[in-house]
């Protein structure tokens, strides 16, 4: 049932971004704050995970790209499932990476309703 939301624009753009669009060439435009993010989704694996991977701007960025992954997990022990996220960014301050994070999964939750 998340997996939709995590690998789809039309699930994205509900909870993760102000909008998420997707192209003939299969790149997805993340819209925060009326800026456009450009990224692929470089692999994934049904109902599993999806990394997204953003396209460089800068040739720093292409030798070292930023990308975020989002996996499904199962708690084998408690049948419940969460949601690992990695954030390769430039982004320094941890703190404010993680509260934003946190605060974009609750969006998830009041989404999904769980």
């Amino acid at each position: 049932m998340l997996y939709p939301y995590l690998s789809t624009a039309s699930g994205l753009s509900q909870w993760l971004a102000d909008d998420v669009t997707i192209n003939e060439d299969k790149v997805f435009n993340f819209i925060w704050d009326e800026e456009d993010h450009k990224a692929r989704m470089v692999s994934h694996r049904n109902n599993h995970y999806v990394k997204f991977e953003f396209l460089p701007e800068t040739e720093d960025d292409a030798e070292d790209p930023a990308y975020f992954e989002l996996r499904l997990e199962l708690n084998e022990l408690t049948q419940s499932v969460f949601i690992k996220i990695t954030d390769y960014s430039d982004m320094d301050d941890n703190e404010e990476l993680f509260d934003l994070w946190h605060s974009l999964v609750e969006n998830l939750k009041e989404t999904v309703g769980g």
